[in-house]
């Protein structure tokens, strides 16, 4: 009796967790998500024969190679260019340290590229003909993008995913590239979805620019609501970026923030100074409590905006959502948070 009885409950407490996400089954989705590790073949190179080096590594790595080279490193690639070698060979030699760290904590890739396959499952759920790829793992200089959407796939650099407390990442150098608000996300679960947003960018591209404050918000709510889609069971603090503490208060103080928006802001504004103030990177919300406020506060609220046309409109897919207009969404969700 007593077996049964706790089997009932564990099945009631798995059914509440897939209905809080109320997210598909995808596991009929077959996805395969290859990693490559250039990161590990380039500083494989050995330094006495750098032409060598390279001529190996682009044979292995033709797809990403000539990226690698000009994106990333700002050379030709040439294995005959002498900028190319030199570049190369002080790249090697400056962040071999580095390199080993990164070896040691991207030793096992496995689970997350359980964790992309699984997000793309749930891409392919909503857009069956979106084409997967690989996904490079590199190591570039530490201004070099965390993540790029290359012809070969998807390169993650790692020199942005060490950990929050990477040494390196708290020197003076580093902080003017990028403060404790920002560097504080350079942690490898952000990888997946800073990835989703990227395909969510890539599917519904953001055209908000040159549009009013209200209308960016919810185009840029629009992008979370669909990365909701991507990362059902991942926390809020992942796909925003924001701390717990900022979402706790932004959850406690809904009704207080957009009131204070209402009442201090034309919601029409294109005014560049008002529109930095709600949207994009920022450690705090200006007029609002530094200590709890994030910065781009503007695309949350859109995001509940959003949330609440959806609830409304439950028939509508995620096509359907992410192309309705700013001037139907503000007008069906009647949002007005107590």
């Amino acid at each position: 009796m007593k077996k049964s009885l706790f089997f009932l409950l564990l099945l009631s407490f798995l059914y509440a967790c897939k209905d809080k996400s109320n997210a598909p089954d995808v596991s009929g989705i077959s996805v395969s998500i290859p990693v490559i590790r250039f990161d590990q073949d380039f500083f494989r190179i050995d330094t006495n024969d750098i032409p060598g080096g390279l001529r190996q590594l682009q044979q292995k790595h033709p797809d990403f190679y000539i990226d690698f080279m000009q994106q990333i490193l700002g050379v030709s690639g040439s294995d005959t260019n002498q900028q190319t070698l030199v570049v190369t060979r002080e790249f090697i030699r400056g962040y071999a340290p580095i390199q080993q760290m990164l070896d040691k904590k991207f030793k096992n890739t496995n689970s997350f590229q359980q964790e992309l396959e699984q997000a793309f499952r749930y891409v392919k759920h909503y857009f069956p003909d979106y084409k997967t790829s690989n996904a490079i793992l590199f190591t570039g200089p530490f201004d070099a993008p965390g993540l790029a959407n290359t012809n070969a796939g998807f390169a993650f650099g790692l020199q942005q995913y060490a950990g929050k407390d990477f040494a390196e990442y708290q020197a003076p150098v580093f902080q003017e590239m990028f403060p404790t608000y920002i560097s504080r996300r350079f942690s490898p679960e952000y990888m997946v979805a800073n990835c989703m947003k990227s395909v969510t960018e890539e599917i519904f591209p953001d055209r908000s620019a040159g549009k009013p404050l209200i209308e960016q918000m919810i185009e840029k709510g629009k992008q979370w609501y669909m990365l909701d889609k991507f990362l059902p069971d991942s926390p809020d603090s992942l796909k925003t970026g924001y701390t717990q503490k900022q979402l706790n208060w932004c959850q406690a103080n809904e009704g207080s923030i957009w009131s204070f928006i209402v009442k201090n802001e034309d919601l029409y504004s294109l005014s560049p100074a008002t529109l930095q103030v709600y949207i994009g990177e920022a450690p705090f919300t200006q007029g609002m409590p530094q200590e709890y406020s994030p910065g781009n506060l503007g695309q949350w609220v859109g995001w509940q905006i959003v949330k609440k046309f959806v609830s409304k409109n439950e028939q509508l897919s995620v096509s359907e959502i992410m192309r309705t207009t700013p001037a139907v969404i503000i007008e069906q969700a009647k949002y007005k948070p107590k």
